[in-house]
């Protein structure tokens, strides 16, 4: 085998290390054509240290500069055509349309952000005017903005070998804010990310970037990881993947001596709640929109619907009738990996040693080495509150069922939630009204609280969140989708009784750019007079 995967020190291609890895085929286990080296810690070092050096460069580079970088890596992403995808899908198994539609949305994703660099206010500038005249006291003349943290640790995630992986939504928002990133890459799909690398090099050599605002760092060992997570001069990590994986991120960097934030997605079982009034006119469409749900993406999604809640009735039991109807005709397609299928079944199977969660209904088994049934689970609401595990996520497409006597069962089910990205009613207008208590509980559970549709399927926009309390992810303010992911990677700076020379843009009297700002409690795109 002939070794052509690098690492990528900034411009660098590199590859002195000497533990070597490739790729498997999900769907027939047979290895990739590359050969790929593992990072060294010296490789690490060096990929820092460039970041370092190009951080102050890159977050004084102008916002339209900025802006035609992101603009840039998205076309040379869609220049690679249709090689991408003939280098991707032995890697994931995944279908060329999904794939497609994957690109676009990593496309999209990094010239949103080019727009809001391009229009600014998420700098979110505020400026008090100085009151030299104020009694008792003066007032000193006080301005403030978000500025970048500096060079950032970004970690490919395995279910989307595009849209949240090397030039995914964490890399794109860190850009945006004006810090150089490092990337992990997964070990999944290292040619994948090898390619998209590329792309990201040579849009930052078209627009002029330093050398060092990206580095790639290929392993399948948990060193190169956390090597970048320990490095001094690394400010923040972005992380999506398991709550394993990014606990022990998390716990690291806050070993060391100057800790960092750690912005981890770990998924969550995303509960589904059915009121009864819909549930007696609509059960048999839900099931059928809950099925696909629970199956797309072969489940592995961190959204998947793992928790499903209904009110013991006869129209519950006809909803469950129409699930295992729809369940029985899918064939859930092969998982990323043996080890993903592993844990996925391990997950399913340590849900049925508790005596009192059935199994209810599969799917057909999914042909290839890696194929997997889909299973519907079923228990009710005391056994929940009894056992917390039921609330953990199994990776995978499966999911529980539980069956609550009335509301009051409901509101404490809900109450006994921990963390998780996303919650799901489905109700009539009325019975929501009526379950008000509800929308109110899973506030305090949930980054973001879905009526009447299904949790899977996160729209990239100034609105959306992707996020939620701890164990949904370590840092329940953020959200690592949408124009809103930027702040994560940004802190507040002020500047007191500064000479106007010294002022960035963005807090300068004229605002050149002409953002919005608050100036002394108005928001305005107005200059300030001399």
């Amino acid at each position: 085998m002939k070794l052509t995967g690098s690492n990528y020190i900034g411009s660098k291609a590199s590859h002195t290390g000497t533990v070597q890895f490739t790729s498997s085929n999900p769907t027939t286990g047979e290895n990739g054509s590359l050969l790929f080296t593992e990072a060294t810690q010296q490789e690490i070092s060096e990929a820092v240290e460039k970041a370092s050096i190009a951080y102050p460069i890159f977050k004084n580079i102008s916002a339209e500069k900025r802006a035609t970088f992101l603009d840039e890596i998205a076309n040379q992403i869609l220049e690679l055509g249709d090689e991408l995808f003939e280098v991707c899908t032995p890697e994931t198994a995944l279908s060329r349309g999904r794939l497609k539609g994957e690109r676009g949305r990593t496309m999209n994703q990094l010239k949103l952000f080019a727009q809001v660099v391009r229009e600014g206010s998420w700098v979110d500038a505020r400026i008090d005017l100085a009151e030299p005249n104020r009694a008792p006291f003066a007032k000193s003349d006080i301005r403030q903005m978000q500025i970048p943290l500096g060079p950032v640790g970004i970690f490919g995630a395995s279910n989307f070998p595009l849209a949240f992986s090397v030039a995914g939504g964490d890399t794109a928002s860190a850009l945006a804010a004006g810090c150089p990133v490092v990337v992990k890459a997964h070990p999944l799909h290292p040619a994948t990310s090898e390619m998209i690398g590329r792309a990201i090099l040579l849009a930052a050599q078209k627009t002029g970037m330093p050398d060092g605002v990206f580095s790639l760092l290929q392993g399948q060992s948990v060193d190169v990881g956390i090597g970048i997570v320990r490095h001094e001069k690394i400010t923040a990590i972005g992380f999506t993947g398991s709550f394993k994986g990014g606990k022990a991120i998390f716990d690291e960097a806050n070993r060391r001596p100057v800790p960092i934030p750690v912005f981890a997605e770990m998924g969550s079982a995303n509960p589904v709640f059915i009121l009864p009034s819909i549930l007696k006119k609509q059960n048999e469409r839900i099931a059928k929109g809950l099925c696909k749900s629970l199956n797309m993406g072969v489940g592995q999604f961190c959204t998947n619907p793992g928790l499903i809640i209904t009110e013991k009735s006869t129209d519950a039991e006809a909803f469950m009738s129409h699930f295992k109807t729809a369940l029985e005709e899918v064939q859930p397609g092969v998982m990323l990996s043996s080890n993903i299928k592993t844990n996925y079944e391990r997950g399913f199977e340590s849900l049925k040693t508790n005596d009192k969660i059935d199994l209810a209904f599969s799917s057909k088994k999914t042909e290839g080495v890696n194929g997997v049934q889909a299973h519907v689970l079923s228990s009710d609401v005391n056994t929940f509150l009894q056992d917390q595990n039921l609330q953990e996520e199994v990776f995978g497409p499966s999911t529980v069922s539980i069956r609550a006597e009335n509301k009051n069962d409901v509101i404490e089910f809900a109450k006994k939630l921990e963390g998780h990205l996303t919650a799901t009613i489905h109700g009539e207008k009325e019975e929501l009204l009526e379950y008000k208590e509800l929308v109110e509980v899973l506030q305090s559970k949930v980054g973001r609280l879905i009526f009447n549709g299904y949790p899977t399927g996160v729209e990239v926009c100034d609105a959306m969140v992707h996020g939620g309390p701890f164990p949904s992810t370590t840092a329940a303010q953020t959200t690592s989708v949408g124009t809103g992911a930027i702040k994560r990677f940004a802190r507040p700076f002020c500047f007191q009784d500064c000479p106007s020379e010294l002022l960035p843009p963005a807090l300068k009297n004229d605002n050149p750019d002409s953002i919005w700002r608050m100036v002394d409690s108005q928001w305005t795109k107005d200059s300030i007079k001399e």
